[in-house]
């Protein structure tokens, strides 16, 4: 773990899903945003070659509730293979024909603030410090280069600096077998094989362990 002071982003929303891998078709969140959701987020927020993520601590500032809605979504998958033999067949795509109703289950009125590490990457030729004053100036002047969300496209996030006014709720919850991240083959197919840990909130932070910060992509 770096000497330097861990970065900080407050990020909160109406609504969040975080879906939990198990669920083959009806979408249910973790009771917490997972690490690789908050290592899009920064993503999303600030992301260079020269470096790579490693979030290191999940502080939740609100109560956590659930809530649960109906979406319209579409059984296919799209993909490019599929969209060139049906063009090659004459045939068209009605979504209509294609829908169904689905159940989530999901998060609202959420509050987090992600801690994090850079870690610099072989190719990188200037020191950590460049990137981490180019981090903290983005957060306040609220840049990004695409739209942080929560679990979900449709689920965007706002961000800020931290407000010191804003504490982590006082729960001591132990959350289970929790998805930290993908394990990405070498031979760039773009498999992955999920990594799990046991997480827990202590006092409302969720720490991840050590262990788990190698290099995932």
């Amino acid at each position: 773990m770096s000497k330097q002071p861990l970065l900080e982003v407050q990020v909160w929303g109406d609504f969040a899903c975080f879906t939990r891998p198990e669920m083959k078709v009806e979408r249910v969140s973790y009771s917490v945003m997972t690490p690789s959701a908050a290592r899009g987020i920064l993503e999303a927020i600030f992301w260079k070659p020269e470096f790579e993520w490693d979030v290191r601590e999940i502080v939740v500032l609100k109560p956590i509730k659930f809530f649960s809605i109906l979406r319209n979504e579409v059984n296919s998958r799209a993909s490019l293979t599929a969209a060139t033999a049906a063009i090659e067949k004459g045939e068209r795509y009605y979504a209509e024909e294609d829908r169904a109703q689905r159940h989530t289950l999901a998060l609202r009125d959420v509050a987090y603030v992600i801690r994090a590490d850079m870690r610099l990457n072989p190719q990188a030729t200037d020191d950590v410090a460049k990137y981490r004053d180019q981090f903290r100036r983005r957060v306040t002047r609220g840049q990004c280069f695409t739209q942080p969300v929560l679990g979900c496209r449709e689920f965007s996030a706002r961000f800020s600096d931290p407000d010191p006014a804003m504490m982590p709720i006082a729960d001591h919850t132990e959350l289970g077998r929790t998805l930290y991240d993908l394990d990405y083959a070498a031979d760039g197919s773009g498999r992955g094989t999920p990594i799990f840990f046991d997480a827990a909130l202590d006092h409302g932070v969720l720490r991840v362990p050590d262990t788990l910060h190698r290099r995932t992509r």
